[in-house]
């Protein structure tokens, strides 16, 4: 029964199909969206509310470490001073006057550079003090002071006390308990350890405050600071809830509760400090998100309403337009199936279905073309072949012949001849490489040596050149014909133009798994403008074409260029350094390509037979 519905079902002509599922798609997915969306959207404000209010407490608390971190660092720059140190050590002689007033406007000089330093005071073990601008209030020993002991107990560990409460300690301000807060940290002696004093620094809760004061959570949200004990550190003006007990807080580092506090339900968020042991509570009422909720809740409903009926209304009029084009592209297809690719679609919607339509007609242009094109083809193809057969006879025409005047010149005694015949000779052998792009790297060393001995007949001491080859290179195979285009830029653009004889050094080596083939002359080199141009050209190497802009003296280089990065990717290339009057370094970056690995043995490009690259640059390997 199941099987006969669906079938009748995709039996029905389209524009039912469409009718029936523009209906369900404008009204049960709304529907199914619009309890989702108002879900998610509670849920992720929700979420949101609580990390946008966790970033802002990290925020505060980063503030709050930073500003006590700052009196930790005070209390060991204090330590360190030597004056101080004096003061400290019962085996000293009391500081003199000079002294004295030397430590109290050192002193002096951090409340100066910390301005959120109320006062600053050092106790040796027998109560005496130095301060900048505090004072006991009565004549009574300050190692019996609370904070003192607790700075003797923390054993040179930085110690947060809090409020200062009652203390036989005040500074000229007068600053009220509930205004500072205070830090102490006990001055030990290197060697053994033992406590020679306590340096008290009370540090304004105005810095606090400022800090947490102007940070506003929805309406009438607020932060709080506790301390570990759950005294307030600092609480805003009228707040909702005067004092957070410890235990709400559990013992988590951060988290999220609710409470109900005064009938008022309340969000509380909090994070606590490792560094301070401050806890960075954030306050608000429930029902501030609650609103947001509501609100958006409202939106969605109105609009998946809206939809329903905008999808009843639509289907009926896109089920039409829809089915009916279709129902003609289909004709004209079925026309075509039989053969007449003349037949066009003659709607002119700008629609998918008349794109759809267009695309239509330029396939049907297209498949005579390329009937057209294939005919053609064939032709080619048959011409080509027999053109091939004509030209592999030329080859080795012209090998027999250069062989003929090579042996001719040397039965004449014209040796140079013969040396230029015979190079001239290798030099086609190897550019020709029986059609093989691939050739050993000895091949392209002998093939370049080939083009330098017959350029040296030509230039005599104007050119010399080296080749130096690494040894591990000789079983690898690269692109032929990579070196003499950069050669021959080297000598008509670099050498030929400066006075007096020039220099070309090539070489050889394998780094980082890259073949380098390195050429290297100090001829006149190239100015800036044109390197930048020519480096244009290199990037841009596999758009340039034969005749294009890049000129007699960068075609070459950016032919090499596009065979490599068309052969193996972007990775390789041709690199080129210059500087004008000092020389031009090109530099290829080619594949390590293993001939002997692959199978194929050393490549014989002539008669000089199989050998290694070491024992191919034995012997004079200069011009």
């Amino acid at each position: 029964m199941r099987g006969a519905w669906s079938w009748e079902m995709n039996n029905l002509p389209i524009r039912y199909k469409l009718i029936l599922n523009f209906m369900l798609i404008a009204i049960i997915p709304s529907l199914l969206l619009g309890v989702l969306v108002s879900y998610t959207v509670t849920r992720i404000i929700e979420e949101q509310v609580n990390e946008h209010t966790l970033q802002i407490i990290g925020k505060v608390n980063s503030t709050l470490e930073h500003v006590v971190s700052n009196m930790q660092n005070l209390t060991y720059f204090i330590s360190f001073d030597p004056l101080v140190r004096k003061f400290l050590a019962e085996d000293e002689e009391p500081l003199n006057s000079e002294e004295l007033y030397t430590v109290s406007r050192f002193l002096q000089g951090f409340t100066t550079l910390y301005p959120e330093v109320a006062g600053i005071l050092v106790a040796d073990r027998q109560g005496r003090y130095l301060s900048n601008d505090m004072y006991a209030r009565i004549d009574a020993p300050l190692t019996e002071e609370t904070w003192y002991k607790q700075a003797v107990e923390s054993r040179g560990i930085f110690t947060i006390v809090g409020h200062p409460g009652a203390r036989n300690v005040t500074t000229h301000t007068n600053y009220k308990p509930d205004e500072v807060v205070s830090v102490v940290r006990a001055i030990l002696e290197p060697d053994t350890q033992q406590v020679q004093g306590v340096v008290l620094v009370d540090l304004k809760l105005r810095v606090i405050a400022e800090t947490a004061k102007d940070v506003r959570l929805g309406k009438t949200g607020y932060l709080m600071v506790v301390d570990q004990d759950g005294d307030n550190i600092y609480a805003p003006t009228n707040p909702i809830i005067e004092r957070i007990p410890i235990e709400w807080l559990g013992d988590q580092s951060s988290g999220t509760l609710s409470k109900e506090v005064n009938g008022r339900s309340l969000q509380l968020i909090y994070l606590t400090s490792s560094f301070t042991n401050w806890t960075t509570v954030g306050v608000f009422p429930t029902h501030e998100s609650a609103a947001a909720v509501r609100q958006i809740q409202f939106y969605v409903v109105s609009f998946v309403f809206l939809i329903c009926m905008m999808g009843i209304t639509a289907s009926l009029y896109v089920s039409h337009s829809i089915s009916r084009p279709i129902q003609q592209l289909q004709s004209f297809m079925q026309k075509a199936e039989e053969g007449d690719l003349t037949v066009r679609h003659t709607s002119r919607r700008q629609d998918e279905l008349g794109k759809l339509g267009m695309s239509f007609n330029k396939m049907l242009v297209q498949l005579r073309k390329l009937l057209e094109l294939t005919e053609l083809q064939e032709r080619q193809k048959r011409e080509a072949e027999l053109k091939s057969l004509q030209a592999h006879i030329k080859p080795h025409f012209l090998y027999n012949t250069l062989d003929t005047i090579h042996w001719l010149a040397r039965s004449k005694g014209a040796d140079d001849v013969a040396e230029v015949v015979e190079s001239l000779s290798r030099l086609f052998r190897i550019g020709l490489s029986k059609g093989q792009e691939m050739i050993p790297l000895l091949d392209e060393i002998e093939h370049i040596r080939s083009y330098l001995k017959i350029q040296k007949t030509r230039y005599r001491d104007k050119l010399n050149y080296t080749i130096e080859a690494a040894p591990d290179t000789a079983h690898l195979e690269v692109l032929k014909v990579l070196l003499q285009p950069i050669v021959e830029n080297a000598i008509y653009h670099g050498l030929k133009q400066r006075r007096g004889p020039g220099n070309i050094r090539i070489r050889t080596a394998v780094e980082e798994q890259v073949l380098l083939l390195t050429v290297e002359d100090d001829g006149i080199g190239i100015p800036a403008e044109k390197l930048a141009e020519l480096r244009d050209l290199l990037e841009r190497s596999t758009e340039h074409q034969p005749g294009s802009s890049a000129g007699s003296s960068g075609y070459g280089i950016v032919n090499v260029q596009a065979r490599l990065k068309l052969s193996f990717g972007d990775r390789y290339g041709v690199r080129i350094e210059s500087e004008p009057g000092r020389g031009t370094v090109v530099t290829i970056m080619h594949p390590i390509v293993d001939h002997g690995r692959r199978g194929g043995g050393a490549h014989d490009a002539g008669s000089h037979g199989e050998r290694t690259l070491g024992s191919a640059l034995e012997g004079a390997d200069r011009g």
